[in-house]
């Protein structure tokens, strides 16, 4: 028998590239804004609300066993539903699409901004869109190449990661009590509103463990695998983004942190140990962008060839060239850039957040629905579904509080794309009746 290429060391691996993208470098200088000090503590509780996401994946992934993941888990079990599955399939796929635009311009944003033409909107794009199609040439390579890339990113990432947390906790301008007193202002002044629209604004750092299961052809031990991949992976970020999260507020000034946005980790450890401090976050950046990007493809590309082949999307995207959805990875790639040219990072963050609050929210619903067949607890799926649909109500007054303009464009892009769901499911019924 061929062995299979994608083990647990790929498959974690896929799981912290996907969500370890842009996520720690873009989300905390806006947590700390909202939260303050306790910042740290909400991101982790957003790991928490990932933790309950994770548990729908897990059960119906070993169920299922079917590299359509989100999509073809709501599919299979709401079987009577064209516009469920193509609803859902769309959504889906154009989330992630937002986040390889995200992840690309998050990249290019880090790579050049110690440089001169560093706030250059252009040569921004261009190298955002180039670093797209450089991982959409390394997908249609090989699996295994996917793989093996992805391995030696992820853990030089993870590595570089570790370095930097202990820097920060080396220069800490607090000692525990000093911080305990801070700490204690800020819980007392922070509304607990707070705390929970930071957790929930910051579950988009979290999306990428269910790409773990779009590699289930390609798998070994898909049932023992699966849920130690996703649950390893989302245990790992969580630690990691709290960690760097809590060095962060220690050593680095509270209004710097605000400031500098999603490059204020980068700003605050120049100033800590000098150029070579801003250069190594940065660097660290450029890993985190690069392998979520390349694992986000990977994941994404199957899904879409996979709703295509069952008809809510054009049949020419379910092309293989073997196991490598070719045409799915090349349309991924041009609409990704696409949206790097005619948009901007904030309102792609929206549209993916919103995004994958939802899909998760309808994920723990298909797994209630079936709880029996997947061996699920009916108190953990309830508070699953609780957890996840107050997430989404928190984001949507958070977006309405900041901008409703881009609120509306967000809206706009919904209706824009459940169109076309609505068109495609259309389709499908008419052409179920002629066959």
């Amino acid at each position: 028998m061929t062995k299979k290429a994608l083990g647990f060391k790929e498959l974690l691996a896929i799981g912290i590239g996907g969500m370890i993208g842009g996520g720690i470098f873009t989300i905390l200088g806006i947590s700390v804004s909202i939260a303050g000090f306790l910042a740290p503590f909400s991101i982790a509780l957003g790991g928490v609300l990932a933790f309950f996401a994770g548990y729908a994946y897990v059960k119906l992934g070993v169920y299922y066993k079917d590299e359509g993941a989100t999509y073809a888990f709501f599919k299979r079990t709401f079987a009577n539903s064209h516009f469920a599955a193509a609803i859902i399939g769309w959504y889906t796929v154009f989330g992630y699409i937002s986040t390889i635009a995200l992840y690309a311009y998050t990249f290019s944003s880090y790579s050049i901004s110690l440089m001169s033409f560093g706030e250059n909107e252009i040569i921004r794009k261009i190298i955002a869109i180039l670093i797209v199609w450089t991982f959409a040439a390394i997908n249609l390579w090989s699996v295994r190449g996917m793989g093996e890339v992805e391995d030696v990113i992820v853990y030089l990432k993870l590595f570089i990661l570790f370095i930097i947390s202990l820097i920060l906790f080396y220069f800490s301008k607090y000692d525990f009590h000093s911080f305990i007193r801070v700490l204690s202002s800020d819980f007392k002044n922070t509304p607990f509103l707070n705390i929970l629209m930071v957790s929930s604004v910051t579950f988009v750092a979290y999306e990428g463990f269910q790409l773990i299961i779009n590699g289930v052809k390609d798998m070994e031990e898909p049932d023992k695998n699966i849920p130690r991949a996703i649950y390893s992976a989302i245990f790992i970020v969580s630690m990691i983004y709290f960690i760097i999260a809590l060095a962060s507020v220690l050593s680095i000034d509270k209004n710097e942190l605000i400031r500098n946005k999603e490059a204020a980790l980068a700003v605050g450890m120049k100033s800590i140990v000098g150029e070579w401090g801003g250069g190594l976050v940065i660097f660290s950046a450029i890993l985190a962008t690069t392998s979520a990007i390349n694992s986000t493809l990977f994941g994404s590309s199957r899904q879409l060839a996979r709703i295509a082949d069952d008809g809510y999307m054009p049949k020419i995207l379910s092309f293989r060239n073997g196991t490598i959805p070719s045409y799915s990875i090349v349309t991924m790639a041009f609409v990704a850039s696409l949206l790097i040219v005619i948009g901007n990072l904030r309102l792609i963050l929206e549209f993916g957040s919103i995004t994958f609050l939802l899909v998760s929210f309808l994920m723990s619903l298909a797994n209630f629905k079936i709880k029996d067949k997947t061996n699920s607890s009916l108190i953990v799926t309830l508070i699953s579904m609780a957890g996840l649909f107050i997430g989404g109500v928190f984001i949507f007054y958070y977006e309405y509080k900041i901008n409703k303009i881009e609120l509306v464009f967000v809206f706009s892009l919904y209706v824009i794309i459940g169109i076309l769901a609505f068109f495609y499911a259309r389709k499908k019924v008419a052409k179920d009746k002629n066959s």
